[in-house]
């Protein structure tokens, strides 16, 4: 029996508009109904998922509902928002981070869940772009000030074209693979997380807080950042919009985001209700 569904957002949740429609949510509040726990799990911060929350209405139907941010780092109690888990990275992990996005025209970004930084260059397209995804202004901020210690930084992201991404992917994961976890979570973005901290390490870290057993867990996803969590669930199905190693990890497979993926998942593997 499935007790927990953990269910990525951007490609999964969301539509190509950044929109949840209606199959999805009444699917949603079906599975809450039947006494399971909805649990979104997204690279997003907290200021990138608060609306949806609330357009899903889950704080009225689990008052004791929960979400993992940031893919993984970081997990927070929706009841207040209160955060109950969070790793961050160092000054020394910043400075060292930083020299990386030396030599590319690409941004690099640090996150929180409360601002959305800027060291440096002016902004890409692909950074606007983003920060509007999650509902965020960007906040430069010099290298110095990064590193006071002042913010905890949570997530580190290098943005920018597909194209240059790809290159900064194949000349540098190895090196940063040693010392961090990351991922090229969308063409535009290589994100950067704390080392062996991922949304299956977050989904984990939840599901034994909760008392729920790995096989009563369902997650579904389509990008590379989801496959530690498709690793860990019982029950992973991967979007028909996902990335192929997204598929390749997940043991089931659903409908697009276009096409109600996400209901579909819900109502055969957790609902049991093939139609």
């Amino acid at each position: 029996m499935i007790k927990l569904i953990a269910i990525d957002m951007d490609g999964t949740l969301l539509n190509e508009k950044k929109h949840i429609d209606k199959a999805q949510k009444e699917a949603i509040h079906e599975a809450v109904e039947a006494g399971i726990k909805i649990v979104l799990c997204t690279g997003r911060p907290l200021y990138g998922i608060l609306p949806f929350y609330e357009e899903l209405g889950l704080s009225e139907l689990d008052s004791e509902g929960y979400v993992i941010l940031n893919n993984g780092c970081s997990i927070h109690k929706t009841k207040d928002w209160e955060l109950i888990d969070q790793v961050n990275f160092t000054s020394d992990d910043i400075d060292y981070l930083h020299k990386f996005s030396e030599g590319y025209d690409i941004n690099f970004t640090l996150v929180n869940d409360y601002y959305y930084f800027n060291i440096g260059r002016k902004p890409t397209d692909e950074l606007i772009t983003d920060a509007g995804f999650v509902f965020s202004d960007i906040t430069n901020i010099s290298l110095k000030e990064a590193k006071n210690g002042k913010h905890k930084i949570i997530k580190i992201m290098f943005l920018g074209n597909p194209n240059i991404m790809a290159d900064f992917q194949k000349e540098n994961e190895n090196i940063l693979k040693d010392k961090y976890s990351s991922v090229l979570s969308q063409p535009y973005v290589y994100e950067i997380l704390p080392k062996g901290n991922n949304k299956g390490t977050g989904l984990k870290k939840l599901a034994k807080k909760l008392g729920i057993k790995q096989e009563e867990i369902m997650a579904i996803g389509d990008g590379n950042n989801d496959i530690e969590m498709f690793e860990y669930a019982n029950y992973s199905v991967a979007m028909e919009n996902g990335t192929e190693l997204a598929k390749k990890a997940a043991k089931y497979q659903t409908d697009s985001n276009e096409n109600d993926g996400v209901a579909k998942a819900i109502r055969k593997y957790a609902l049991n209700n093939s139609n």
